[in-house]
């Protein structure tokens, strides 16, 4: 599937620009169709941001992209 790889790459693109450990960012996408991205543990609130407004940015992002749309985003411990 070409079209899971671009929208894990995406997440993961967009997530390493916002962590201060970009080595440590992973995107993996589950069998169900969920995209599931990891972090270092002290730069999960950087990806997640206040109140969830940056994890809903890149929601919001997926949901706009063509390959993206039918993608769940989850950030996992």
């Amino acid at each position: 599937m070409p079209d899971a790889q671009k929208v894990t790459d995406l997440v993961e693109f967009i997530a390493k620009a916002l962590v201060s450990e970009p080595d440590q960012v992973r995107a993996v996408e589950a069998d169900d169709g969920v995209i599931e991205l990891e972090t270092a543990a002290e730069d999960r609130g950087r990806v997640i941001g206040r109140q969830g407004r940056v994890a809903k940015a890149m929601r919001a992002l997926l949901a706009a992209s063509r390959v993206g749309a039918d993608a769940q985003l989850e950030i996992v411990d």
